[in-house]
């Protein structure tokens, strides 16, 4: 027994491990005790048992193995670990457990099984159970079917994999074993219930018995739909709520549900791919060649029997293909051709997409072989089309129908049409876009029209079933002009369709009705999968094919589109020019004499060939009268041009009657409805006189006329012919340049490139070096618009006439074309139907590369050429490539037919010689240019191939595949290339450098895409693999290539894709997946995408800077459905690939809460502005309408596919009103939390709005008003500015809704006006409700009148624009109207502005009828308000509209001043008095801007202010300073109309004129200098301040920019302002007037000012910045200290957060808040502490700490910190008691601070100076940390401590404070004594002035460093205060003397007229001054010097003379002079 109690003491683990099989049987029991003990599924327990699971399930002693298995069990359910043991554990339970006899234990290895599958590692144990099957112990084999077959029954088929357990089944019933093959009949019969029929074909081939078996218990399945009983961990939630539902007796999932869980599986997916290449007979391609039919027939047998394999193994099948093809179209036997017709079936069936690359080729084929008439060949074909359409898109296949619509046959036609019909049932709207329903509708059109029945019956079957998929809104536009019979029947046919489904579509198509995400049914496989592929297909797929599809505009394509130069681009293109070209016939003379003569006068006629000159020109001078006064449709405009033809026609001899005979060409051509048949009676003239010098401009005059008449296409062809078949050169020249303005001018869209290079060439050949000029300049503007391809016509020209070329084109290079500016109006109308211009923008530049010509070259790819090239010979091989590249040089441009070129030159890439495949490369890239965009077709065929390439093992190879590949990704688009699995199967191969190279390419090429195929996501399996490569830079490249998959498939499906991987491999991808996750990419929004089409395919802008201006709405209106979806969530591109076999739950309800979870606006950068640019550029329709248009609608659509979700973009643009109230409720929930989203689709979304405005449902515009009054409040809280393109796109709109018979509503729209007002200008909302009055609805009159009136008593008399006196007369129309409410409202208003105005009133309104008048009078009296007192009441009544009621609005009740002040005036009165709201201070300032950078533009009533008198800027300025004189006569009567007077002045300080400037300010600057006048400033101190930092802002940006003006004149103008506002700011009575609004504003213009660097330059900048100093100072110091305050603490927020201020702003303005804070001890019983701490508050909620700490700066946080902290130094307490305006404080983060700091200086002595606490509290070394700090200084201390090292201490802590100036010494002093402190104190001072004096002083002046000090900005002041001792007298002038010496040290002249003193730069240099009272002092005393210093200069008097006048404005100029000398005797005394 010792033996057991040995291992009775070990631990558990131990003991399970036991060689003992008790003890190991211990050990498992307590192991399941403690398992079933653990709550916690994360416990570390848990792990300690890991590697000893394996051993639980494996024990060799069966009773044992049961207790371990009950504890496996357990620890599997519950431990977090138990993932990781999967593999080994299954794989023991599978060999060791399943073959115990034991029952018990084989359900317990099945539970195992079970519970690690609930855990999510279903992959593992399935994998395990499957090789379970292969063991020879057919227990096992049937316990692990039984598994599986379990698995299933709870699991579903989602979780267990089908494919693998099919897969083996066949095998399973040919066991051997009755009771395996019995296992393998349970588990049949349970993949039967989940997968119904997907199972039988791969099961056909079993034992017909056990087959029959099968069947039976088939049949016996219930046929509802199966589901999981058991669910994953992550599902569990899921079962939950199944239960709930079952519970409550509802099956409402059931549909759901089981419309997911079929389309699963696809029975294709289950089945094993069959190769049948190789089995063809080894004779097939002799035999399909053979004479005799059998032998033909016999090998299409042979191919029939293997096509029918329902699988076929991907593989190059051309061959096969192209045989199969040639017998349906060249054989004559029609049995042969049914035949051939059904292998292509056969193998369309069986490759399914891979079949896609054929299609092309084929369907052409098919189609026209429709002739036959044969039943049983016509439904082979039809059999065969319709399985190949499966295998490609409609899109893709386009060009070959449309091509084979215009067939003569009426069989073929019909057939096609059938086709077109079935195609589009497999369609959904997406994928079915406008581009391809254009082309279609057009063709289809034509065939209703027929003669044959059978055609037109198909046609209308087709035309219904668009309209069907589609819808009538998508369709209606390509119907206008079909009648209603015809649109009866097709609607009709469009009822029928649900009926009428194909074979093949039918359930395919019915399922889609009901449930588009699924990935369609299991009826057929083929249906099923096409239609999951054509969801996923459409997204590039509208952008790619935009060129194609564009041929409907009318310009466009008309040339070029076939050799001869007709267009016969389909029905549209021809319609389109028709509506537009008025066809003429050709009249005789006679006719025409006889119509000329009725509409001219009949001496013009008898004059016109008259021999004298003048006769002639009286003569034509008529004519011209007769022309302009002629009406359109009477002009006959051929005859006119005929009779100036008549002689002596285009011969005159005399300029003058020449020049009018051309411009009366201009005008008829202009003002007619001018034919091309007139065109050519007058051209061959023009181009005769267009090299004339002296008519020359008037030919091209009549030139561009005739264009815009006949269109340019047409003009350019003849004229250039014309030139050219003449000799004159000059004509030649000339003619090229006209051409080269008109295509500026018009656009390129249409011109027939071809014709005109070939012109160019032979200009480029002449002689004339100016013709050759003009040609080289003409192909510069084709450059802009075609791009690079341009010069390819031009390699064979001499090298030094390319050289010029090439000069040339470089010089375009980065240029984009300008839009047309000609030609618009008349293309826009040009009959392409509804809306269509839209979408299509008539750029032309986007097809560009459609207008090249290109050749046709298949017929030269000859048999003979095609064997040369597959010769064994390589020789031979590369002469056949050599003429190939011949041949593509030759032609240039080519057709996208290339016969069997494909073919062999794809057998060239894998040549053994190196150097061919490389000139194949070379071949294949000149293709790629050579053939376009049409390239896409090749890609399949030709493209994947060269990626092949990239594997080879030579770096150059690799290099010129990637080339290849490039050149062709840039033609072609991304999409081409990544849908299927080709792209998959490359990276498959295990090359490395295959993968290095095409991973590197994907990640260049996916960030830049916005959307791809979902066969992306088959490359992630091989990504997986390539990250785990062996070799390092594959592994390098699939590490970079991640993020950009996971851009485009979203973090979750990528993280899917590894389940399958192995488990270690599994953790290694899903960290680099998270790393990459953090690194992913945004999408490339929508714009970036939309320009991306350099030559009509859709690789990245990148390429082509003129690409594409106009595309982006071409690209989403093609596509609106799937962006919006791309741009939310790249996760969510599309649910289809279910039909891949992948296990994606695509639950409808799921994914549609999905949808609703993400934001409802996405923020596209810049969005905003680029729509704006759109519809300045006229790219969209300016949105402009009585009634919404479709157009309109359509637009907006597509407009906001990129930025709103799309399931709210659905809702919004719903038919049913209802869904319009869902949408705006989610918007009004949506509001608040997405502010930004908001703002950036503001302009949309107030589009929208102006839609529902003409809704007729009351609900909804309810909704939609409730919803703007939320949305203008929280426009206005976030300070935004209504732009003007979205008030002019919404308030119209809403100005309409104000006459609302509804009473509520009306009430609603004027609360929104009201808002609005917040956000956008009274001034301007002005001018739109002046446009209400005019509405025939009269309530609408009154409520806008009212409205007006309202305004006016808001905003004062400055709102009236244009201008008070024509808004006051329209409104006073309506006094006469008649409808009563009107005549009231009219009256009321104008009363308001009585009220306002006074009896001004009277002069504004002009003359009124006397009725009228006497109403207004006795309304008048009867309102008895008295002017007076108006304005102030206005403000107290109506708070929230009282923005800006300026002083000035007082004055202008009195006098004449409305019509002399200027606009500028009232911009600048409104943004007068800001306290009110913050908004209104951020919104005026931006329309001050406006007006500012328009400079003269102003609409002003002065002519002044509209011209720059720029003469006179040049004349030298007599009044450049204030000067002293005579007071001017405008203010000799103070009261007689002085505040007019002074209006006027100070209007004109703002003047854009200098001079104009200067002498307002001259004038003002003697008023201010005179103290009895100056009091007349008072009230207009605001109003001159706003003026004058306008003045400064307008020198800031335009005068200083504008490289003519004299740089003197603006440092004149910038004296005069600043000495102006020094005059200004020294009278604190009127310094105080300034208000906080108008005082940011200056102190923002001023700073400005001083880090302007461009006056730095100026020769006088640096006094100009000095004297702004100074003046700065004064404004700190004189304005009311409350208003000061606050302006600098809103001006600090602004710059912080302005992202465009720089650092300097901000910092300059906290140094004013220091200097605040240095005054607060005086000036702290003057302030308004409440406002203060309100502005504080207000700061510290826009800025939390947080956010402070994050500035770059710790500047802003400490200077907030010293302010508060100073202002509880000076008011303890009761500071606390201030709080009273922050509105619930108690969660102001501002009150916690304040009581914080109380409680600190409550617990510090308060022993401390206030100077010292505040120097404490903001002095923090930013340099070092305080540690070192503290350890430094009190080293220092130390030593000045010590009695050796005192002097040394000193020296040493004189250094270090003058090194860090702001350094805390404070903790050190305060523990000591007071003497030491003072001793401290003292000998610092002594230091510094030995130290200052010898550096300062030189010793030939003796003049104090405090003197200097004021003279030389220094970095700091250290000088704290200067002993009194006496020193002799000395006279005035020695001081004065001194005071010049001084001046000219520093730089400054004495005599200078408009000199500044120098200042201490106290803002300009980072430190302060350590002690404040001597530099303040200093400041003020200096201000004084100025003055005195000014008056000596002004008055001439000698510089030792003093003088006293009435100008100072405190004290006299001797005790200036006293006062200076008593200091600088101080200073002098100190020194000795």
């Amino acid at each position: 027994m010792g033996d057991d109690s040995e291992w009775l003491k070990l631990p558990v683990d131990q003991k399970c491990e036991h060689k003992l099989w008790k003890a190991r049987l211990s050990g498992y029991e307590e192991a399941l005790k403690i398992f079933q003990k653990i709550k916690d599924e994360k416990s570390p327990e848990w792990s300690k048992f890991l590697g000893l699971i394996k051993k639980f399930v494996t024990d060799s002693n069966a009773v044992v193995q049961l207790k371990g298995l009950e504890a496996a069990l357990v620890y599997v359910e519950n431990a977090h670990v138990a993932g990781k043991t999967t593999g080994e554990v299954v794989s023991g339970v599978v060999s060791k457990v399943f073959n115990q006899p034991k029952a018990k234990a084989k359900e317990l290895g099945i539970e195992i099984c079970l519970m690690y599958i609930e855990i999510e590692k279903g992959e593992a144990v399935q994998e395990e159970l499957l090789k379970g099957l292969d063991n020879k112990n057919p227990k096992i084999i049937v316990a692990c079917v039984e598994t599986l077959r379990k698995a299933l029954s709870e699991f579903g088929s989602k979780i267990i994999l089908l494919k693998p357990i099919i897969k083996v089944l066949p095998k399973l019933f040919e066991s051997r074993e009755k009771a395996v093959r019995d296992e393998a009949k349970l588990i049949a019969v349970e993949i039967y219930r989940w997968i119904r029929d997907a199972l039988r074909p791969p099961l056909q081939n079993i034992n017909s018995v056990q087959l029959k078996e099968l069947e039976e218990e088939w049949v016996k399945l219930p046929t509802s739909a199966p589901r999981p009983t058991r669910f994953l961990r992550s599902q569990q939630e899921l079962e939950a709520k199944l239960e709930q539902q079952q519970s409550a007796g509802g099956d409402a999932e059931g549909g759901g549900d089981d419309g997911d869980e079929v389309p699963q599986i696809d029975a294709y997916e289950l089945l094993e791919a069959v190769e049948i290449l190789s089995k063809l007979p080894k004779d097939f391609y002799d035999k399909i060649e053979a004479k005799k039919w059998q032998e033909r027939k016999e090998a299409l047998e042979a191919v029939e029997v293997l096509v029918k394999n329902p699988k076929l193994e991907a593989g190059d099948y051309a061959d096969l293909v192209k045989a199969l093809k040639k017998v349906v179209g060249k054989d004559t036997n029609v049995m042969l051709v049914a035949l051939a017709a059904k292998c292509l079936t056969g193998l369309a069936v069986g490759l399914r997409k891979k079949f896609g690359q054929y299609a092309g080729h084929v369907v052409p084929t098919i189609l026209e072989k429709f002739k036959e008439k044969k039943p049983q060949v016509v439904q082979a074909l039809q059999e065969a089309i319709d399985a190949i359409f499966l295998t490609t898109t409609l899109q893709n296949i386009s060009e070959d129908v449309l091509a084979v619509m215009d067939n003569k046959n009426p069989t073929i036609k019909q057939q096609t049409s059938l086709f077109i019909a079935r195609s589009f049932r497999h369609c959904t709207a997406s994928t079915l876009p406008k581009s391809l329903l254009k082309p279609f509708c057009a063709a289809l059109l034509k065939h209703i029209n027929d003669s044959a029945p059978e055609v037109r019956d198909a046609a209308f079957e087709a035309l219904g079933t668009a309209l069907k998929v589609v819808g009538e809104k998508a369709v209606n536009p390509f119907l206008a002009d079909v009648d209603k019979l015809k649109l009866d029947k097709i609607k009709e046919c469009s009822e029928k369709v649900e009926l009428i489904h194909g074979k093949k579509a039918g359930l395919a198509a019915d399922k889609k009705e009901f449930k588009p995400l699924p990935g369609r049914t299991a009826a057929s496989g083929a249906a099923g999968d096409k239609d999951t592929k054509d969801i996923s297909a459409p997204k590039p797929g509208p952008l790619k094919k935009a060129p194609a599809a564009k041929a409907g505009g009318p310009p466009k394509k008309g040339k070029p589109a076939a050799p001869g130069g007709t267009g016969n681009t389909g029905t549209k293109n021809k319609k389109g020019l028709e509506t537009k070209e008025i066809v003429e016939p050709e009249l005789s003379i006679e006719v025409c004499e006889e119509k000329a003569s009725a509409v001219l006068p009949p001496t013009c006629i008898q004059l016109l060939d008259s021999s004298n000159w003048k006769e002639r020109l009286a003569c034509m001078e008529e004519f011209q009268k007769a022309v302009e006064l002629m009406d359109r449709t009477e002009m006959p405009c051929q005859a006119l041009v005929r009779m100036l033809a008549k002689k002596p026609g285009w011969k005159e001899t005399n300029f003058q009657v020449m020049q009018m005979k051309l411009h009366i060409v201009a005008l008829i051509a202009q003002k007619g409805n001018f034919s091309k048949t007139s065109a050519q009676i007058v051209l061959d003239g023009l181009v005769d006189k267009i090299g004339d010098v002296k008519c020359g401009n008037n030919a091209k005059e009549a030139m561009t006329a005739i264009a815009e008449a006949c269109m340019l296409p047409w003009t350019a062809e003849q004229v250039v012919s014309m030139a050219f078949s003449q000799k004159n050169p000059k004509n030649q020249s000339e003619t090229l340049n006209w051409l080269s303005n008109a295509i500026k001018e018009f656009g390129f869209s249409g011109l027939n490139v071809k014709a005109f290079i070939s012109n160019v060439k032979t200009a480029l050949a002449a002689t004339n070096p100016a013709v050759r000029t003009a040609a080289i300049t003409l192909l510069g503007v084709m450059y802009l618009y075609v791009g690079p391809s341009l010069r390819m016509f031009f390699e064979d020209e001499k090298p030094a006439l390319l050289s010029q070329i090439d000069a040339e084109f470089e010089k375009m290079q980065g240029q984009s074309p300008p839009a047309p500016t000609r030609g618009i109006s008349k293309h826009s109308t040009s009959g392409t139907d509804e809306g269509e211009d839209g979408d299509e923008p008539d750029d032309g530049s986007n097809d560009v590369v459609d207008l090249l010509p290109r050749t046709e070259i298949s017929d030269k790819i000859t048999s003979e050429l095609v064997s040369k090239i597959g010769d064994k010979n390589w020789k031979i091989r590369k002469e056949g490539l050599d003429e190939v590249a011949g041949i593509i040089n030759e032609a240039k441009f080519i057709q996208p037919n290339i016969g069997e070129l494909p073919t062999a030159l794809k057998g060239r890439l894998n040549d053994s010689n190196k150097i061919l495949v490389q000139q194949t490369l070379n071949i294949l890239q000149q293709l790629a240019v050579a053939m376009g965009p049409n390239i896409k077709q090749h890609v399949k065929n030709l493209g994947i191939p060269i990626i092949t390439v990239l594997g080879d093992s030579k770096n150059n190879v690799r290099a010129a595949a990637l080339a290849t590949v490039n050149a062709w990704a840039e033609q072609t688009g991304m999409k081409e290339w990544l849908e299927g699995e080709d792209l998959s199967e490359e990276l498959k191969k295990e090359n490395p450098f295959l993968r290095q190279e095409l991973l590197g390419w994907l990640a260049e090429k996916l960030p830049t895409l916005r959307s791809t195929p979902t066969d992306l996501i088959l490359c992630v399996p091989h990504l997986y693999s390539c990250l785990e490569d062996r070799n390092g830079d594959v592994r390098k490249k699939a590490q970079d290539a991640l993020p950009f998959f996971m851009m485009h498939l979203g973090y979750e499906k990528m993280a899917k894709a590894t389940g399958k991987l192995k488990p270690t491999s599994k953790d290694q991808v899903l960290a680099m997946l998270e790393k990459a996750k953090a690194n992913m990419p945004a999408k490339p929004a929508p714009l970036a995408k939309a320009t991306s089409k350099p030559m009509g395919g859709s690789a990245p802008a990148k390429f082509q800077p003129a690409s594409a201006p106009a595309e982006d709405s071409i690209s989403s209106s093609a596509e609106p459905k799937p962006d919006p979806k791309k741009a939310k969530a790249p996760g969510l591109s599309s649910k289809a690939k279910s039909a891949q076999g992948k296990k994606v739950p695509s639950k409808t309800s799921l994914k549609e809460d999905e949808d609703k979870s993400g934001p409802i606006f996405i923020v596209v950068p810049n969005g905003k502005e680029q729509r704006m640019k759109d519809e300045k550029g006229l790219k969209v329709l300016k949105w402009n309408f009585t009634t919404p248009r479709d157009e309109y609608i359509e637009q907006l659509k597509t407009q906001m596919s990129s930025c709103v979700a799309k399931w709210l973009q659905d809702e919004m643009f719903h038919s049913d009103f209802q869904h319009h109230n869902k949408a705006l409720a989610v918007m009004v929930d949506h509001l608040e939390s997405e502010k930004e989203g908001v703002i950036g689709c503001l302009d949309l979304i107030l589009k929208w709005l102006t839609l529902r405005f003409f809704d007729t449902n009351t609900s909804v515009l309810m909704k939609a008003l409730e919803y703007l009054k939320l949305l203008f409040t929280l426009l206005s809280e976030e300070e935004y500015h209504l732009t003007e393109s979205e008030a002019s796109s919404f308030i119209p709109y809403l100005v309409v809704k104000v006459g609302e018979p509804k009473d509520v509503i009306r009430k609603d729209v004027r609360a929104i006006l009201n808002r609005m007002c917040l956000v956008y200008p009274a001034s301007k909302m002005f001018p739109f409700i002046m446009e209400g009055t005019k509405s025939k609805n009269s309530k609408q009159r009154a409520e806008c009148l009212e409205e007006l009136g309202c305004l006016v008593e808001s905003y004062g008399m400055n709102v009236c624009q244009p201008t008070p006196g024509k808004a006051l007369k329209e409104i006073a129309v309506h006094i006469g109207d008649r409808d009563n409410a009107v005549r009231n409202a009219a009256l009321n208003t104008i009363v308001t502005v009585y009220n306002v105005h006074g009896d001004q009133v009277f002069k504004l309104i002009g003359n009124l009828s006397e009725k009228d008048m006497s109403m207004l009078e006795e309304r008048i009296k009867r309102s008895a308000k008295r002017p007076s007192a108006a304005p102030i009441k206005q403000v107290e009544e109506k708070p929230q509209r009282a923005q800006n009621i300026s002083s000035n609005a007082n004055m202008l009740r009195k006098g004449p001043a409305e019509d002399m002040s200027s606009k500028l005036n009232q911009a600048r009165s409104m943004s007068g008095h800001p306290e009110a709201a913050q908004m209104v201070r951020r919104e005026f300032q931006l329309d001050l801007d406006e007006i500012e950078n328009d400079n003269g533009t102003v609409r002003c009533e002065m002519p002044e202010l509209v011209q720059h008198k720029l003469d006179d800027i040049f004349e030298p300025v007599l009044i450049p300073e204030p000067k002293i004189r005579a007071v001017s006569p405008h203010f000799d009567d103070m009261h007689s109309n002085t505040a007019s007077t002074i209006n006027f002045i100070i209007s004109q300080v703002a003047s854009g004129d200098i001079n104009t400037s200067i002498q307002a300010l001259t004038q003002i600057d003697e008023v201010l200098r005179q103290e009895d006048k100056a009091e007349a400033m008072s009230g207009h101190i605001d109003q001159f301040l706003i003026a004058t930092f306008m003045q400064l802002r307008l020198i800031y940006n335009t005068h200083m920019a504008d490289e003519k003006l004299e740089k003197d004149e603006i440092i004149k103008l910038y004296s005069c302002i600043i000495g102006n506002m020094i005059s200004l700011f020294q009278i604190e009575s009127l310094a105080r007037e300034a208000s906080t609004g108008v005082l940011k504003d200056l102190m923002h213009g001023l700073i400005t000012l001083m880090l302007d660097s461009r006056i730095e330059d100026l020769e006088e900048g640096q006094q100009v910045i000095r004297s702004v100093n100074l003046l700065v100072v004064k404004v700190l110091e004189k304005s009311d200290q409350t208003n000061i305050l606050s302006a600098l603490l809103v001006l600090l927020q602004d710059s912080l957060l302005a992202t465009a201020s720089s650092p300097k702003f901000s910092e300059l303005v906290m140094k004013c808040l220091w200097r605040m804070v240095r005054l607060l001890p005086d000036t702290i019983n003057s302030i308004n502490l409440d406002r203060i701490l309100l502005d504080i508050h207000i700061f510290m909620k826009v800025f939390p700490k947080e956010k402070l700490k994050q500035c770059k700066s710790e500047f802003p946080i400490r200077t907030l910190k010293t302010l508060l902290h100073t202002l509880c130094k000076l008011k303890g307490p009761k500071i606390l008691d201030h709080l009273t305006m922050i509105d619930n404080k108690n969660e102001s983060e501002l009150e916690a601070h304040l009581c914080r700091m109380m409680k600190h200086s409550m617990d510090q002595t308060g022993s401390k100076s206030d100077k010292e606490t505040e120097k404490g509290a903001s002095r923090i070394d930013e340099k070092s940390s305080k540690a070192k700090v503290n350890d430094f200084l009190a080293e220092i201390f130390k030593k000045i401590g010590s009695k050796e090292n005192t002097k040394e201490g000193l020296a040493e802590l004189y250094e270090y404070k003058k090194k860090y100036s702001d350094a805390d010494i404070e903790p050190f002093l305060k523990n000591s004594s007071q003497f030491f402190q003072s001793y401290v104190e003292r000998g610092l001072r002594v230091i510094e002035m030995e130290r200052e004096g010898k550096g300062r002083i030189s010793t030939s002046t003796g003049i104090s460093p405090q003197m200097e000090v004021t003279c030389v900005p220094t970095p700091t002041s250290t000088v704290s205060s200067i002993g009194n001792t006496n020193g002799e007298e000395v006279g005035p002038s020695v001081y004065l003397e001194r005071l010049k010496i001084l001046r000219q040290r520093c730089g400054l002249d004495n005599t200078k007229q408009d000199d500044r003193p120098p200042l201490t730069s106290l803002l300009s240099k980072p430190a302060v001054p350590t002690v404040a009272s001597s530099t303040d002092m200093l400041h003020s005393k200096l201000s004084q010097l100025r003055e005195s210093r000014e008056q000596h200069q002004h008055s001439d008097l000698d510089s030792n003379q003093t003088h006293s006048s009435g100008t100072v404005t405190s004290s006299s100029s001797t005790a200036n002079i006293d006062d200076l000398k008593k200091r600088l005797e101080r200073i002098k005394s100190s020194r000795k």
